[in-house]
């Protein structure tokens, strides 16, 4: 698949993520519901983690006939998807409570599974209310350069895409990782980074949680990197997701700035896992994640 051709960068990245998680219901259902999804291209032909755990919220809300929300879901990536051919999720209905729902969503390509995912849902309920502390001292946004100009002279179409393709904004604090940083800490395993959709979506919550999916694949391996002292164009490096997890604990909006507050906690046998903490700019804690992904590093010399 690295033969495949560089496209132009798109002119609405936004629109393109949309457009991906605009899924078509095939009205065929057995013991599980049917739909498909096209995907967006990515460098070497494979599908983003993101997208495929996005549609996949998607199809499982499609099933949800009394509005309930989406508030977890965990999914492990099983084989790489292909971004040139279709992708089949089917949903199986595992519960339906009074105050919760159960789905399992499959996704299919070539007859095979690429992702597995379980994800519940729940109806709007009271309770008393606790949260964990935004992080003190972070620059405003727009006070932290974005990732344009840490690229300025890669003059490469694949930087392009990555700086100007995104459906999102990055804002590194501590810096991105394209180069050795010396602004990281790397004993402290911790980075924050802000992040907002390049323009506004539609007034849909289940829309912005699904989008929150989407984005959260992105950088969330970037502290089990720092921690070795190593960036993305490192020599020899591999980095794949392996599982993911996601609790939307408040309701929120993708296209405000949104602060990711990461850090890993474990590395070796050639994996690496990493938390995040999501927190609007009023310092509401919306959103949790976690990941556990390969992280390779070849041996440096001595």
């Amino acid at each position: 698949m690295t033969d495949l051709q560089i496209p132009d960068v798109p002119e609405d990245p936004v629109q393109q993520m949309l457009d991906v998680l605009e899924l078509s219901s095939t009205e065929a259902r057995t013991t599980e519901d049917i739909f498909v999804g096209e995907s967006h291209w990515m460098a070497y032909g494979r599908v983003f983690g993101g997208q495929v755990m996005a549609q996949a919220a998607v199809a499982a809300q499609r099933t949800i006939d009394d509005g309930r929300g989406i508030h977890s879901m965990h999914g492990y990536f099983l084989r790489p998807g292909d971004v040139q051919k279709t992708i089949t999720f089917a949903v199986d209905r595992i519960h339906d409570g009074r105050s919760f729902a159960t789905r399992r969503t499959q996704a299919y390509q070539n007859g095979l599974p690429i992702l597995s995912m379980i994800a519940s849902f729940q109806s709007e309920d009271g309770g008393p209310e606790a949260q964990s502390p935004m992080p003190e001292g972070m620059p405003d946004p727009e006070d932290v350069p974005p990732v344009s100009e840490f690229l300025t002279g890669f003059d490469h179409p694949i930087a392009r895409h990555w700086d100007e393709g995104r459906a999102f904004d990055f804002r590194h604090v501590e810096g991105p990782l394209w180069a050795p940083n010396e602004r990281f800490d790397p004993d402290s395993g911790i980075m924050h980074v802000w992040v907002k959709a390049k323009r506004a979506l539609p007034d849909d919550d289940a829309l912005h949680r699904a989008a929150l999916a989407y984005m959260s694949d992105t950088v969330i391996l970037e502290p089990t990197l720092r921690r070795h002292r190593v960036h993305w164009l490192t020599p020899g490096i591999k980095v794949a997701s392996l599982d993911h997890a996601i609790w939307w604990h408040r309701k929120t909006r993708v296209d405000e700035w949104l602060l990711l507050r990461m850090h890993t906690t474990s590395s070796g046998g050639g994996r690496g896992l990493a938390h995040c903490r999501v927190f609007n700019q009023q310092g509401v804690h919306v959103a949790s994640f976690a990941q556990e992904g390969m992280v390779r590093i070849p041996e440096r010399s001595q």
